[in-house]
């Protein structure tokens, strides 16, 4: 009993001195900022991913969806930097599951946290919450308010990305499907008058 409660002040206190660790350096903080919150974001949404994927009874196995491939196949090899625009494509069952986490995440983050009418607390309250950075995409603004897009794909087949437009007291999220090798802000989207329900 008692090697269980010691188990917890020692790993805060290794945490600890790996993040003083972390700040030795200025240029290689930064670089290793970056790669921790990838690995931070990385761990984050596999272990969202495991929750939301059910397991066949009797071991046998991952139960999902087919994979979507309306477009995949076709925009598969588009360069994102390329200005064109694909509709986005249908996500499978662990991928909603997913991404209705991921929505309660960000509205419980932005809730009550006051006005979010500018993109860079928009960004700043996104890279809070564990998003990094590099995966952060501003979008034109929605009548005044600031949107953003997170892409939220770890693995070759991942399609799950959330579009986040802040309002006065917090924000609307949408989940959707971005096609493999296609740029987040390419994907067309309607735009969505309501709040979406989660």
């Amino acid at each position: 009993m008692r090697s269980k409660l010691t188990f917890k002040p020692l790993l805060v206190a290794a945490l600890g001195g790996a993040v003083g660790m972390s700040c030795l350096g200025a240029g290689s903080a930064a670089a290793a900022t970056a790669g921790d919150a990838e690995t931070r974001f990385v761990e984050l949404a596999s272990s969202i991913r495991d929750y939301c994927t059910p397991v066949r009874p009797g071991g046998g196995g991952v139960i999902d969806g087919p994979a979507a491939t309306s477009f995949a196949s076709r925009s598969g090899n588009l360069d994102p930097t390329q200005s064109v625009s694909v509709d986005p494509v249908p996500l499978t069952a662990v991928e909603r599951c997913a991404g209705k986490q991921h929505q309660r995440r960000i509205h419980d983050g932005f809730w009550q946290a006051g006005a979010n009418r500018s993109y860079k607390a928009l960004h700043a309250k996104l890279t809070k919450l564990g998003y990094p950075a590099s995966r952060i995409h501003r979008m034109r603004d929605f009548s005044g308010s600031p949107r953003a897009r997170v892409d939220l794909r770890v693995s070759d087949g991942d399609r799950l990305a959330v579009q986040v437009t802040g309002t006065y007291l917090g924000a609307m999220i949408e989940t959707f499907g971005a096609p493999k090798g296609v740029n987040v802000n390419k994907v067309r989207l309607k735009p969505v008058i309501d709040r979406p329900s989660f």
